[in-house]
């Protein structure tokens, strides 16, 4: 469910979508410590901006998780030649490895935290307004599947409340019994899932989709201000992937460890404009709440 805290989301569904692969993408691609840093740090931010208070929860849970990845990796991984100490009889626990577990964690946070962004501002009318024209079927099916996980949770606690009230919930009796509790109710759920395909298949069927030209809706408007959002976003992410061809997030983490120096001037070149780019959300966000209160107090 989108938050009405988010200004952002009001944009243009090319600007949310654009935004959200460029980040995404380069949030796998560059693992220069000083480029992580400022994908987890403005993910989160942009994530609290959006949710507020009740995005500390999730954003607390992340912390955890990259603490477990940066510590559990040299636990499997023994390259490095800087021994920080050994256990399991004279197995080595490096600080390379160490160094390279904590940039895969920080980059599956920084994922995770612009996946969880970006599946609270892209609802399904903004996914079928992109790409229905294009490939209207594959798009009905991913927009089906994607609302499949909301739906189906909804569902398991509806489900499990009901036989929660005649003693029959998942957390109720001996370990047998929640068990056998658990299955019944993944078999109601899978009967549930069953019969709504088929009657949203005859729905759609009734309703002649697919047999003949689509015409389409939209209340979506390109305005002044999402063009020059665009033009803005363009120059930055080009700006970020030339200094990146330029070895501007150079890094090697094992088996020696070599990060690229923080005084080149393409890594302080691409690292302002990632920063900047990463957070034109929040600036959104928090300009428009700005505004908002500014205009509350002239009241």
């Amino acid at each position: 469910m989108k938050s009405v805290r988010d200004k952002f989301a009001s944009y243009h569904p090319v600007i949310n979508f654009t935004f959200f692969i460029v980040a995404i993408v380069c949030g796998m691609i560059l693992l220069h410590p000083a480029f992580l840093a400022a994908s987890v740090l403005l993910s989160m931010l942009y994530y609290l901006t959006a949710r507020g208070w009740q995005g500390w929860k999730f954003v607390g849970g992340m912390i955890p998780l990259l603490l477990v990845l940066s510590l559990m990796n040299p636990v499997f991984n023994t390259y490095g030649e800087h021994v920080l100490f050994r256990y399991a009889g004279g197995r080595p626990y490096t600080l390379e490895a160490l160094c390279y577990g904590a940039a895969l964690g920080a980059m599956m946070v920084s994922v995770l935290m612009w996946f969880a962004c970006y599946n609270a501002v892209m609802t399904s009318d903004k996914f079928l307004y992109l790409f229905g024209k294009m490939a209207p079927s594959v798009t009905l099916i991913l927009t089906m599947v994607l609302r499949l996980v909301p739906s189906y949770k909804n569902k398991v606690t509806q489900l499990n409340g009901a036989r929660h009230c005649i003693g029959k919930g998942t957390d109720t009796g001996d370990k047998k019994e929640r068990m056998e509790h658990s299955m019944v109710l993944l078999s109601t759920l899978t009967s549930w899932a069953l019969e709504g395909s088929v009657i949203t298949a005859d729905s759609m069927r009734s309703r002649g989709y697919g047999c003949g030209k689509r015409t389409t809706f939209s209340i979506y408007r390109f305005e002044n201000r999402d063009k020059v959002l665009l033009a803005v976003m363009i120059l930055l992410a080009s700006l970020v992937v030339f200094c990146g061809i330029h070895d501007a997030a150079s890094v090697t983490y094992t088996p020696q460890l070599s990060i690229q120096s923080w005084q080149n001037s393409y890594t302080k070149a691409g690292l302002m404009a990632y920063i900047a780019f990463l957070a034109i959300p929040s600036a959104v966000n928090i300009w428009e709440e700005a505004r908002w209160l500014n205009l509350k107090s002239k009241i």
